[in-house]
């Protein structure tokens, strides 16, 4: 074997091929070919599988070389919080939930396990492979390969829904190779997703951080200097093609709060600049066209939303009561779910009910007007249902299957991580800057994001945090001073 084909196949190599395969195949979220799994469960990322492979080269790395991993701090609250989860799951067996729907408890805390173990093993191989500018790079530059390939498919159902250059039934066949789901009836863009609220999330969480730090920050990560602001307006007309309601709000509040809390310099800078453009015909015109695009572009915006019922309810509803809204707005069952998971909470506040067990309690605790004026619940509680309930929100779920302790460490975690972004964003050097706006963008968004999902497995919250801890592990460790 020549000298070549030996660098080719270095574990380094193998790691980094493997890496830029799960960044490439992170927009598909619901791999039809997963083995054990029924079709109930949605949550199934194809960059499972190269991440799996990864792991084990990693695995290979670590024993061969202890130095090369460092332990970070923010490994200590979340290694805390599994432990927490574990006893949970320890003591929840012993308060005997019975058979729902042919699961029984086990069954559910060893899926429930499978997907925390997921999500993890995203977090430890973002921290593993992020530990320098160059592989920083290397990741983000790879992250929006992906991203344009979900734009691609994206224009494919685009073309399919509004232009009817191909037909349903084609594109359908096509999206069923790699997707449990076929395409969405009303018109909506998915994407790779399972549904468009998962693509929104995506794009909220994985893809904007880094194109709207790229924008502030004037950092670029590709060789074309362009490629990232088209990203940007690319990801912008998709957010609204998915007329994803929670999606929306969440980019929406996101870009408010990161604005809000790091913006002052760059919007001080851009008024500056463009009050300062006044004084020359060029300069004005400019800045009339600049006003005018931005009015229009708002406008339009709200023209294309208002469009799809599902979104124009929001302001058409007539409703008498917040009861009434949240039912018109197909927002009853998701506050259903939440209730009786709470209801969990209520009765184990400290404990937990274990990972995974909190739908065997949701049923029995429902408030009695969802029996009444919400159908999909009434379907739900006939006999013939095989339906298992889930939270549908990811801090409900914490409380009530693994009590306080596990949710407030879990809070620590996410508190620990932001602690450092906020030691990150006092640096002035241009890579830390940037890293510091993408990763409290990612972390708004996380935030915001978990009020609508409660799967561990997905990507989305794990990782964009493990890039930032592993960029900073060493560093924050080190020295005062982020080099």
């Amino acid at each position: 074997m020549n000298s070549s084909v030996r660098r080719l196949f270095r574990l380094d190599n193998v790691a980094r091929f493997l890496w830029a395969a799960v960044m490439l195949t992170l927009p598909v979220t619901s791999f039809r070919y997963f083995p054990f799994m029924g079709d109930a469960t949605y949550v199934r990322p194809l960059s499972a599988y190269p991440l799996a492979l990864l792991l084990i080269v990693l695995l290979i790395q670590f024993l061969r070389d202890h130095k090369r991993f460092t332990w970070p701090a923010a490994f200590t609250p979340l290694l805390a919080f599994v432990f927490a989860a574990l006893a949970a799951t320890v003591i929840g067996v012993l308060f005997g939930p019975l058979v729902l729907r042919g699961q029984a408890y086990w069954g559910r805390a060893i899926r429930a396990w499978a997907t925390l173990i997921i999500g993890l093993a995203f977090f430890v191989a973002a921290v593993w492979m992020n530990r320098s500018e160059d592989e920083l790079r290397f990741t983000v530059k790879w992250m929006l390969a992906g991203f344009v390939i979900d734009i691609l498919w994206s224009g494919v159902q685009g073309a399919t829904f509004y232009l009817h250059i191909l037909p349903k039934p084609l594109v359908t066949l096509w999206q069923r190779v790699f997707s449990m789901r076929e395409l969405i009836r009303t018109n909506r863009i998915s994407g790779m997703a399972y549904e468009p609220a998962w693509l929104a999330g995506e794009i909220a969480t994985i893809y904007l951080p880094w194109l709207f730090a790229s924008l502030l920050t004037r950092m670029r990560m590709t060789r074309f200097k362009w490629l990232e602001l088209v990203l940007l307006a690319c990801a912008a007309l998709l957010l609204l093609a998915t007329f994803s309601r929670g999606g929306l709000a969440t980019v929406a509040i996101t870009i408010f709060l990161t604005l809000l809390f790091i913006g002052g310099e760059y919007i001080r800078a851009a008024w500056h600049w463009f009050v300062s453009g006044f004084h020359g015909a060029k300069g004005v015109i400019l800045r009339v066209v600049m006003i005018t695009a931005v009015i229009v572009t708002a406008l339009g915006a709200l023209w294309f939303l208002n469009r799809k019922n599902y979104i124009s309810r929001l302001w058409n509803t007539q409703a008498a009561s917040v009861q009434d809204f949240l039912i018109q707005n197909s927002a009853g069952a998701r506050v259903a779910y939440i209730w009786g998971t709470l209801g969990a909470y209520r009765d184990h506040p400290w404990t937990g009910v274990g990972l995974g067990a909190s739908g065997f309690y949701i049923y029995q605790n429902l408030p009695d007007w969802v029996m009444t004026f919400l159908p999909e619940i009434a379907s739900q509680l006939s006999p013939a249902s095989t339906l298992y309930p889930n939270p549908k929100n990811l801090y409900v779920r914490l409380l009530a299957e693994t009590g306080l302790v596990g949710f407030f460490l879990f809070a620590a975690f996410q508190l620990f991580v932001l602690g450092d972004m906020i030691a990150v964003l006092k640096q002035r050097v241009p890579i830390w800057r940037y890293l510091g706006i993408a990763a409290l963008f990612s972390w708004l968004g996380i935030i915001f994001y978990n009020m609508t999902q409660d799967s561990f497995a997905t990507p989305n919250i794990w990782l964009n945090l493990g890039i930032f801890v592993g960029m900073t592990a060493l560093s924050l460790q080190t020295t005062a001073e982020i080099p």
